[in-house]
């Protein structure tokens, strides 16, 4: 009997892990996950977009826009820098993180010094912002290689069912 066809690329595998976590954060209006992978294709790490353990997502704001302190930006940790510090120390050097959105800055700044050689992302929605210029001039200026993931798939859908297993 052939192998099957139309199995996940290693991409589309670890992208999908990235998308998955991201179904994680509470965060209503930006779902963002991130998947760690060693050279040789081992998950290093994943994280996704969310308030530091102990402060509570009931206690602190999810608002967009008004006073700085009553809005999300400066409490919640994005998903690249929650991998980093889910990898509890690990060695991440010359590993690939996979992102469905462009890293911002901050994150940009985490990932060139844990030594992550190659950002792999979905989308750059945010293109020309001052926060992803700045990322993308660091990046480049530090040699991690930028890839927009091309993938054949639109959609994955994971089933539950006990049948389908």
């Amino acid at each position: 009997m052939p192998k099957r066809e139309k199995y996940l690329s290693w991409d589309e595998y670890f992208m999908g892990i990235a998308l998955l976590s991201a179904r994680r954060s509470k965060d209503p209006n930006t779902r963002v996950g991130a998947c760690i992978v060693s050279e040789g294709n081992k998950i290093m790490s994943v994280g996704y977009n969310g308030f530091p353990r102990g402060c509570s997502d009931d206690e602190y704001p999810w608002e967009r826009e008004g006073d700085e302190l009553k809005t999300k930006y400066p409490y919640v940790c994005h998903a690249e820098l929650n991998a980093i510090l889910n990898s509890r120390g690990g060695d991440l050097t010359g590993c690939r993180i996979y992102v469905p959105l462009f890293p911002c800055n901050e994150c940009a700044k985490a990932i060139i010094q844990c030594g992550i050689r190659e950002v792999v992302y979905l989308s750059d929605k945010y293109d020309g912002t001052p926060s992803v210029v700045a990322s993308k001039r660091m990046l480049a200026s530090a040699g991690v290689k930028l890839r927009c993931l091309d993938c054949s798939l639109d959609e994955l859908t994971l089933s539950y069912r006990k049948e389908d297993v």
